[in-house]
C-alpha cells in the first residue's frame, strides 16, 4: 500500500509555516522590576475601583495555588494582572 505523500507533505508545510510565523511575530519581553513588584504586592482575589477625579477605572486580580502530585512533586501557580481603562470626553469639532 502506497503512502499518500501529498497530504503528509501539505500538513508538514502548514505546521512549518505556523511555527515560522510564531517565531517571527514573537519579540523579546522587557522585564520591568517596578511592574514585578506591583504584581507581587497584589492581594489574592479580584479588586475593582473607580476614580471620578481621574476619570478611570482600575481592576486587579491574583490567583495563587499550589498543586501537588502523587509522588510529592508539585507546581505553584501565581497569576496576577492589573488593568486600567480610561475614557475621556472630547468636546468640540475635530
Amino acid at each position: 500500500m502506497a503512502l499518500p505523500l501529498i497530504p503528509i507533505a501539505g500538513a508538514s508545510l502548514a505546521a512549518l509555516a505556523v511555527v515560522r510565523l510564531l517565531r517571527v511575530s514573537l519579540r523579546p519581553v522587557r522585564v520591568d522590576q517596578r511592574g514585578e513588584d506591583a504584581l507581587d504586592d497584589l492581594d489574592e482575589g479580584l479588586g475593582l475601583g473607580r476614580s471620578r477625579a481621574r476619570e478611570q477605572a482600575n481592576a486587579s486580580g491574583r490567583y495563587r495555588r499550589t498543586i501537588r502530585f502523587g509522588d510529592g512533586d508539585g507546581v505553584e501557580i501565581d497569576a496576577g494582572w492589573l488593568a486600567r481603562i480610561r475614557v475621556r470626553r472630547l468636546r468640540g469639532g475635530a
